[in-house]
Protein backbone atom coordinates (compact mmCIF):
# COMPACT_ATOMS: atom_id res chain seq x y z
CA UNK A 1 0.00 0.00 0.00
CA UNK A 2 1.58 3.04 -0.70
CA UNK A 3 2.46 5.86 1.94
CA UNK A 4 0.07 8.38 0.37
CA UNK A 5 -3.27 6.56 0.87
CA UNK A 6 -3.68 2.96 0.17
CA UNK A 7 -3.96 3.28 -3.45
CA UNK A 8 -3.84 0.65 -6.38
CA UNK A 9 -7.58 0.21 -6.70
CA UNK A 10 -8.50 -1.71 -3.80
CA UNK A 11 -11.08 -1.07 -0.52
CA UNK A 12 -9.81 1.01 1.82
CA UNK A 13 -12.65 1.12 3.92
CA UNK A 14 -13.11 4.28 6.71
CA UNK A 15 -15.96 5.71 7.98
CA UNK A 16 -16.33 9.48 7.18
CA UNK A 17 -18.16 11.89 9.76
CA UNK A 18 -20.76 13.23 8.29
CA UNK A 19 -23.46 11.12 5.72
CA UNK A 20 -24.75 12.93 2.81
CA UNK A 21 -28.04 11.13 2.92
CA UNK A 22 -29.94 13.75 5.70
CA UNK A 23 -27.53 15.33 7.18
CA UNK A 24 -27.07 13.26 10.17
CA UNK A 25 -23.62 13.94 11.40
CA UNK A 26 -24.51 9.86 13.48
CA UNK A 27 -24.36 8.13 10.36
CA UNK A 28 -21.17 6.75 8.54
CA UNK A 29 -20.32 6.76 5.13
CA UNK A 30 -18.18 3.54 3.52
CA UNK A 31 -15.82 3.71 0.86
CA UNK A 32 -14.87 0.34 0.45
CA UNK A 33 -12.79 1.02 -2.85
CA UNK A 34 -11.49 3.83 -4.23
CA UNK A 35 -9.69 2.60 -7.17
CA UNK A 36 -13.08 1.77 -8.01
CA UNK A 37 -13.79 5.41 -8.78
CA UNK A 38 -16.86 7.30 -9.92
CA UNK A 39 -20.28 6.85 -10.25
CA UNK A 40 -23.65 7.59 -7.92
CA UNK A 41 -23.67 6.53 -3.97
CA UNK A 42 -26.47 4.54 -3.46
CA UNK A 43 -28.23 4.22 -0.22
CA UNK A 44 -27.35 0.66 0.52
CA UNK A 45 -27.86 0.52 4.38
CA UNK A 46 -27.04 -2.09 7.24
CA UNK A 47 -25.86 -1.65 10.48
CA UNK A 48 -22.30 -2.50 12.09
CA UNK A 49 -23.31 -1.40 15.59
CA UNK A 50 -25.82 0.29 17.81
CA UNK A 51 -27.32 3.64 16.66
CA UNK A 52 -24.98 3.57 13.38
CA UNK A 53 -26.37 2.71 9.89
CA UNK A 54 -23.77 2.36 7.16
CA UNK A 55 -24.01 3.13 3.50
CA UNK A 56 -22.10 1.20 1.44
CA UNK A 57 -21.18 2.48 -2.53
CA UNK A 58 -22.88 1.03 -5.72
CA UNK A 59 -20.86 2.03 -7.85
CA UNK A 60 -22.55 3.10 -11.17
CA UNK A 61 -19.16 3.59 -13.56
CA UNK A 62 -17.84 0.10 -12.33
CA UNK A 63 -20.83 -1.84 -13.61
CA UNK A 64 -20.51 0.48 -17.01
CA UNK A 65 -16.86 -0.79 -17.18
CA UNK A 66 -17.55 -3.92 -16.41
CA UNK A 67 -20.41 -4.07 -18.88
CA UNK A 68 -17.96 -3.05 -21.30
CA UNK A 69 -15.48 -5.96 -20.22
CA UNK A 70 -17.74 -8.72 -20.37
CA UNK A 71 -17.83 -9.40 -24.30
CA UNK A 72 -14.08 -9.43 -24.29
CA UNK A 73 -14.22 -11.96 -21.40
CA UNK A 74 -16.66 -13.73 -22.88
CA UNK A 75 -14.09 -14.04 -26.44
CA UNK A 76 -11.57 -15.16 -23.66
CA UNK A 77 -13.33 -18.07 -22.63
CA UNK A 78 -14.57 -19.39 -25.58
CA UNK A 79 -10.64 -19.32 -26.96
CA UNK A 80 -9.59 -21.18 -23.88
CA UNK A 81 -12.35 -24.05 -23.63
CA UNK A 82 -12.36 -24.71 -27.72
CA UNK A 83 -8.11 -24.68 -27.60
CA UNK A 84 -6.97 -28.03 -28.93
CA UNK A 85 -3.91 -27.96 -26.53
CA UNK A 86 -3.72 -29.20 -22.76
CA UNK A 87 -3.88 -25.50 -21.43
CA UNK A 88 -7.11 -26.16 -19.13
CA UNK A 89 -6.33 -29.98 -18.06
CA UNK A 90 -10.20 -30.05 -16.90
CA UNK A 91 -9.83 -26.79 -14.83
CA UNK A 92 -9.70 -22.69 -15.28
CA UNK A 93 -8.47 -20.68 -12.48
CA UNK A 94 -9.85 -16.85 -13.07
CA UNK A 95 -8.76 -14.07 -10.57
CA UNK A 96 -9.98 -10.65 -10.18
CA UNK A 97 -7.50 -8.50 -9.20
CA UNK A 98 -8.93 -5.70 -6.87
CA UNK A 99 -12.59 -6.76 -7.33
CA UNK A 100 -13.66 -4.85 -4.11
CA UNK A 101 -16.32 -5.65 -1.51
CA UNK A 102 -19.71 -4.19 -2.94
CA UNK A 103 -22.56 -5.70 -5.43
CA UNK A 104 -20.03 -5.62 -8.29
CA UNK A 105 -16.91 -7.70 -6.13
CA UNK A 106 -18.50 -11.29 -8.49
CA UNK A 107 -19.26 -9.58 -11.52
CA UNK A 108 -16.61 -10.18 -13.39
CA UNK A 109 -15.91 -13.69 -12.21
CA UNK A 110 -19.96 -14.68 -12.51
CA UNK A 111 -19.35 -13.01 -16.49
CA UNK A 112 -16.59 -15.65 -16.96
CA UNK A 113 -18.37 -18.88 -15.07
CA UNK A 114 -21.47 -18.59 -17.38
CA UNK A 115 -19.79 -18.26 -20.81
CA UNK A 116 -18.26 -21.36 -19.42
CA UNK A 117 -21.30 -22.95 -18.35
CA UNK A 118 -23.13 -21.84 -21.86
CA UNK A 119 -20.35 -23.41 -23.91
CA UNK A 120 -19.82 -26.41 -22.19
CA UNK A 121 -23.33 -26.76 -22.35
CA UNK A 122 -23.44 -25.58 -26.08
CA UNK A 123 -21.24 -28.16 -27.05
CA UNK A 124 -22.66 -30.78 -24.80
CA UNK A 125 -19.01 -31.33 -23.41
CA UNK A 126 -18.24 -31.90 -19.76
CA UNK A 127 -17.19 -28.36 -18.04
CA UNK A 128 -13.89 -28.04 -16.19
CA UNK A 129 -13.73 -27.63 -12.99
CA UNK A 130 -13.03 -23.97 -11.72
CA UNK A 131 -11.04 -22.27 -9.24
CA UNK A 132 -12.30 -18.21 -8.72
CA UNK A 133 -9.60 -16.58 -6.71
CA UNK A 134 -10.36 -12.45 -5.78
CA UNK A 135 -7.67 -9.86 -4.82
CA UNK A 136 -7.51 -6.70 -3.00
CA UNK A 137 -6.01 -4.66 -0.46
CA UNK A 138 -5.79 -5.97 3.17
CA UNK A 139 -8.63 -3.51 4.31
CA UNK A 140 -11.42 -5.21 2.07
CA UNK A 141 -14.04 -6.58 4.13
CA UNK A 142 -13.20 -9.69 3.12
CA UNK A 143 -16.10 -11.58 5.81
CA UNK A 144 -18.39 -9.70 2.61
CA UNK A 145 -16.72 -11.34 -0.55
CA UNK A 146 -16.20 -14.31 1.32
CA UNK A 147 -19.68 -14.75 1.76
CA UNK A 148 -20.38 -14.28 -1.85
CA UNK A 149 -18.14 -16.20 -3.21
CA UNK A 150 -20.24 -19.43 -0.55
CA UNK A 151 -23.48 -18.37 -2.52
CA UNK A 152 -21.53 -17.93 -5.92
CA UNK A 153 -20.16 -21.74 -4.73
CA UNK A 154 -23.44 -23.01 -3.98
CA UNK A 155 -25.49 -21.54 -6.77
CA UNK A 156 -23.08 -22.92 -10.02
CA UNK A 157 -22.49 -25.67 -11.84
CA UNK A 158 -19.88 -26.82 -12.95
CA UNK A 159 -18.12 -27.11 -9.60
CA UNK A 160 -16.55 -23.86 -8.29
CA UNK A 161 -13.39 -23.38 -5.90
CA UNK A 162 -12.95 -20.03 -4.63
CA UNK A 163 -10.62 -18.50 -2.24
CA UNK A 164 -9.34 -14.64 -1.77
CA UNK A 165 -5.48 -13.25 -1.90
CA UNK A 166 -4.99 -9.92 0.19
CA UNK A 167 -2.34 -7.94 -1.31
CA UNK A 168 -1.34 -4.91 -3.68
CA UNK A 169 -1.28 -6.33 -7.23
CA UNK A 170 1.64 -4.66 -7.46
CA UNK A 171 3.27 -7.77 -6.03
CA UNK A 172 3.36 -11.19 -6.36
CA UNK A 173 0.10 -12.80 -5.61
CA UNK A 174 -0.25 -16.40 -6.81
CA UNK A 175 2.13 -19.46 -7.67
CA UNK A 176 3.68 -19.42 -10.88
CA UNK A 177 1.68 -21.02 -13.89
CA UNK A 178 -1.04 -21.50 -11.95
CA UNK A 179 -3.83 -18.59 -13.56
CA UNK A 180 -5.73 -19.25 -16.75
CA UNK A 181 -7.50 -15.54 -16.68
CA UNK A 182 -6.84 -12.78 -15.43
CA UNK A 183 -9.30 -9.26 -14.90
CA UNK A 184 -8.50 -6.32 -13.36
CA UNK A 185 -11.71 -3.77 -13.82
CA UNK A 186 -10.96 0.26 -13.37
CA UNK A 187 -7.79 -0.23 -10.93
CA UNK A 188 -4.52 0.26 -12.72
CA UNK A 189 -4.96 4.12 -13.23
CA UNK A 190 -4.45 4.36 -9.50
CA UNK A 191 -0.23 4.07 -9.13
CA UNK A 192 1.52 2.38 -6.19
CA UNK A 193 2.80 5.67 -4.65
CA UNK A 194 3.10 9.14 -5.63
CA UNK A 195 5.98 10.32 -8.54
CA UNK A 196 9.33 9.80 -6.72
CA UNK A 197 10.45 13.14 -9.68
CA UNK A 198 8.49 15.21 -7.58
CA UNK A 199 8.28 13.79 -3.93
CA UNK A 200 12.26 14.01 -3.80
CA UNK A 201 12.62 17.08 -5.20
CA UNK A 202 9.23 18.62 -2.98
CA UNK A 203 7.21 19.74 -6.38
CA UNK A 204 3.98 20.34 -5.65
CA UNK A 205 1.38 18.44 -7.66
CA UNK A 206 -1.03 21.39 -8.10
CA UNK A 207 0.96 24.81 -7.66
CA UNK A 208 -1.79 27.61 -6.08
CA UNK A 209 -0.18 29.85 -8.04
CA UNK A 210 -1.54 29.30 -11.84
CA UNK A 211 1.16 30.84 -13.84
CA UNK A 212 3.54 28.62 -11.66
CA UNK A 213 0.96 25.31 -12.21
CA UNK A 214 1.27 26.19 -16.09
CA UNK A 215 5.01 26.16 -16.03
CA UNK A 216 5.46 22.97 -13.43
CA UNK A 217 2.79 21.21 -15.66
CA UNK A 218 4.89 19.07 -18.62
CA UNK A 219 7.61 18.39 -15.25
CA UNK A 220 4.79 17.28 -13.06
CA UNK A 221 2.94 15.35 -16.21
CA UNK A 222 6.07 13.95 -16.94
CA UNK A 223 6.60 12.73 -13.42
CA UNK A 224 3.25 10.97 -13.32
CA UNK A 225 3.97 9.10 -16.78
CA UNK A 226 7.18 7.66 -15.91
CA UNK A 227 5.25 6.39 -12.40
CA UNK A 228 2.80 4.87 -13.97
CA UNK A 229 5.24 3.46 -16.73
CA UNK A 230 7.32 1.77 -14.14
CA UNK A 231 3.77 0.37 -12.21
CA UNK A 232 2.13 -0.75 -15.03
CA UNK A 233 5.31 -2.87 -16.70
CA UNK A 234 5.82 -4.56 -12.67
CA UNK A 235 2.06 -5.63 -13.32
CA UNK A 236 2.73 -7.46 -16.38
CA UNK A 237 5.89 -8.43 -15.25
CA UNK A 238 4.31 -10.50 -12.46
CA UNK A 239 0.88 -11.26 -14.32
CA UNK A 240 3.42 -13.30 -16.78
CA UNK A 241 4.77 -15.32 -13.99
CA UNK A 242 1.41 -16.69 -12.88
CA UNK A 243 -0.51 -17.49 -15.74
CA UNK A 244 0.22 -20.28 -17.66
CA UNK A 245 1.80 -20.10 -21.23
CA UNK A 246 -1.02 -18.59 -23.26
CA UNK A 247 -3.29 -17.62 -20.28
CA UNK A 248 -5.69 -14.37 -21.11
CA UNK A 249 -6.12 -10.97 -18.94
CA UNK A 250 -8.51 -8.86 -19.43
CA UNK A 251 -8.05 -5.46 -17.92
CA UNK A 252 -9.88 -2.13 -18.03
CA UNK A 253 -8.42 1.49 -16.99
CA UNK A 254 -9.57 5.42 -17.03
CA UNK A 255 -7.50 6.09 -19.43
CA UNK A 256 -6.92 9.95 -21.73
CA UNK A 257 -8.33 10.39 -25.15
CA UNK A 258 -5.44 10.50 -27.52
CA UNK A 259 -7.12 13.47 -29.57
CA UNK A 260 -7.12 15.64 -26.88
CA UNK A 261 -4.21 17.74 -25.77
CA UNK A 262 -4.73 18.42 -22.11
CA UNK A 263 -3.77 21.45 -20.89
CA UNK A 264 -4.52 21.29 -17.00
CA UNK A 265 -5.12 18.30 -15.12
CA UNK A 266 -8.03 15.50 -15.17
CA UNK A 267 -11.20 16.37 -14.62
CA UNK A 268 -11.88 14.68 -10.68
CA UNK A 269 -7.81 15.57 -9.31
CA UNK A 270 -8.10 18.95 -10.73
CA UNK A 271 -11.44 19.97 -9.29
CA UNK A 272 -10.29 18.59 -6.04
CA UNK A 273 -7.35 20.65 -6.14
CA UNK A 274 -9.32 23.31 -6.70
CA UNK A 275 -11.49 22.37 -3.29
CA UNK A 276 -8.39 22.00 -1.16
CA UNK A 277 -6.92 25.48 -2.29
CA UNK A 278 -9.60 27.15 -1.02
CA UNK A 279 -9.59 25.32 2.29
CA UNK A 280 -5.75 26.62 2.00
CA UNK A 281 -7.05 29.99 1.45
CA UNK A 282 -9.96 29.43 4.63
CA UNK A 283 -6.88 28.42 6.31
CA UNK A 284 -8.55 25.21 7.24
CA UNK A 285 -5.18 23.14 5.77
CA UNK A 286 -1.85 24.36 5.91
CA UNK A 287 -0.43 25.17 2.57
CA UNK A 288 2.81 23.13 3.37
CA UNK A 289 0.60 20.50 3.74
CA UNK A 290 -1.42 21.03 0.35
CA UNK A 291 2.00 21.13 -1.53
CA UNK A 292 2.90 17.67 -0.52
CA UNK A 293 -0.09 15.80 -1.24
CA UNK A 294 -0.23 14.07 -4.28
CA UNK A 295 -3.29 11.76 -5.85
CA UNK A 296 -1.58 8.63 -7.03
CA UNK A 297 -3.43 8.70 -10.39
CA UNK A 298 -3.02 8.57 -13.97
CA UNK A 299 -4.62 8.23 -16.66
CA UNK A 300 -2.73 6.78 -19.57
CA UNK A 301 -3.42 7.36 -23.51
CA UNK A 302 -4.07 4.25 -25.67
CA UNK A 303 -0.71 4.60 -27.15
CA UNK A 304 0.97 4.49 -23.62
CA UNK A 305 -0.65 1.32 -22.67
CA UNK A 306 0.18 -0.04 -26.15
CA UNK A 307 3.56 1.39 -26.04
CA UNK A 308 4.32 -0.25 -22.52
CA UNK A 309 3.02 -3.93 -22.86
CA UNK A 310 5.29 -4.35 -26.04
CA UNK A 311 8.49 -2.87 -24.72
CA UNK A 312 7.38 -5.18 -21.64
CA UNK A 313 7.10 -8.06 -23.90
CA UNK A 314 5.13 -10.78 -21.92
CA UNK A 315 1.80 -10.03 -23.49
CA UNK A 316 0.48 -10.10 -27.13
CA UNK A 317 -2.50 -7.59 -27.62
CA UNK A 318 -5.46 -9.40 -28.60
CA UNK A 319 -7.90 -6.20 -28.77
CA UNK A 320 -8.27 -2.98 -27.30
CA UNK A 321 -11.14 -0.55 -27.30
CA UNK A 322 -11.30 3.08 -26.00
CA UNK A 323 -15.21 4.09 -24.73
CA UNK A 324 -16.21 7.70 -24.07
CA UNK A 325 -17.42 8.06 -20.38
CA UNK A 326 -19.67 11.04 -21.24
CA UNK A 327 -22.99 9.09 -19.67
CA UNK A 328 -21.11 8.36 -16.70
CA UNK A 329 -19.43 11.73 -16.48
CA UNK A 330 -23.58 13.39 -16.48
CA UNK A 331 -24.34 11.89 -14.06
CA UNK A 332 -21.43 12.32 -11.41
CA UNK A 333 -21.61 16.25 -12.18
CA UNK A 334 -25.87 16.38 -12.33
CA UNK A 335 -25.95 17.18 -8.93
CA UNK A 336 -24.44 18.61 -6.21
CA UNK A 337 -24.98 15.22 -4.39
CA UNK A 338 -23.50 12.94 -7.22
CA UNK A 339 -21.07 15.62 -7.62
CA UNK A 340 -19.63 15.23 -3.49
CA UNK A 341 -20.64 11.61 -3.40
CA UNK A 342 -18.21 10.99 -6.29
CA UNK A 343 -15.59 13.36 -4.84
CA UNK A 344 -16.36 11.30 -1.67
CA UNK A 345 -15.90 7.83 -3.16
CA UNK A 346 -12.76 8.88 -4.97
CA UNK A 347 -10.61 10.56 -3.12
CA UNK A 348 -11.67 10.69 0.74
CA UNK A 349 -9.40 8.28 2.16
CA UNK A 350 -6.64 9.86 0.78
CA UNK A 351 -7.42 13.29 1.77
CA UNK A 352 -8.07 12.51 5.59
CA UNK A 353 -4.78 10.09 5.72
CA UNK A 354 -3.26 13.30 4.43
CA UNK A 355 -4.83 16.25 6.01
CA UNK A 356 -6.36 14.28 9.22
CA UNK A 357 -10.29 14.74 9.99
CA UNK A 358 -11.69 17.95 7.32
CA UNK A 359 -14.23 16.00 5.53
CA UNK A 360 -16.66 18.29 7.19
CA UNK A 361 -15.34 21.21 5.90
CA UNK A 362 -14.33 19.22 2.45
CA UNK A 363 -17.82 18.43 2.42
CA UNK A 364 -18.83 21.99 2.46
CA UNK A 365 -16.28 23.53 0.44
CA UNK A 366 -17.10 21.21 -2.61
CA UNK A 367 -21.00 21.67 -1.69
CA UNK A 368 -19.81 25.57 -2.41
CA UNK A 369 -18.22 24.82 -5.96
CA UNK A 370 -21.05 23.13 -7.14
CA UNK A 371 -23.03 25.78 -6.26
CA UNK A 372 -20.90 28.73 -7.71
CA UNK A 373 -20.90 27.50 -11.04
CA UNK A 374 -23.13 29.86 -12.47
CA UNK A 375 -21.17 30.23 -15.22
CA UNK A 376 -20.93 26.18 -16.38
CA UNK A 377 -17.61 25.90 -16.03
CA UNK A 378 -18.12 22.31 -14.57
CA UNK A 379 -20.81 21.56 -17.60
CA UNK A 380 -17.55 23.03 -19.65
CA UNK A 381 -14.98 20.99 -18.33
CA UNK A 382 -16.89 18.15 -18.59
CA UNK A 383 -17.58 18.54 -22.47
CA UNK A 384 -13.99 18.79 -22.86
CA UNK A 385 -12.39 16.50 -21.07
CA UNK A 386 -10.04 14.04 -22.34
CA UNK A 387 -10.70 11.21 -20.42
CA UNK A 388 -11.67 7.62 -21.73
CA UNK A 389 -11.65 4.48 -20.57
CA UNK A 390 -9.65 1.96 -22.46
CA UNK A 391 -10.31 -2.27 -22.52
CA UNK A 392 -7.31 -4.50 -23.10
CA UNK A 393 -7.55 -8.12 -24.18
CA UNK A 394 -4.20 -10.08 -23.81
CA UNK A 395 -2.45 -13.10 -24.45
CA UNK A 396 0.70 -14.18 -22.59
CA UNK A 397 3.12 -14.95 -25.17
Amino acid sequence: MCAVGGCRGGGLGRCGRRCLFGGRRSWVLVVRDFGRAGGEVSVDVYYSGPGCPVTRRACCDERAEQNRMKPLIEEVITDLCSSTSTLLHGKIVIADLGCSSGPNALALVSTAINAIHNHCLQLQQPPPEICVLLNDLPDTDFNTVVKSLVTLRQSKNPVVVTGVAPGSFYERLFTSNSLHVVCASNSLQWLSKAPEDLTRNRIPAFNIDEHARREMLPMVREAYEQQFRKDFKLFLELRAKELVSGGRMVISLVGTRSDVIASEFSLFPGILAQILSVMVAEGVIDKAKFDSFYVPLHGPSIEEVREIIKEEGSFSIKEMRVHDPTAEMNIALSSPSKFVNNLIALFEPIIVQHFGEVMDEFVRAAELHWSLDVDGSLRQERARTSRAMLVVSLAKA
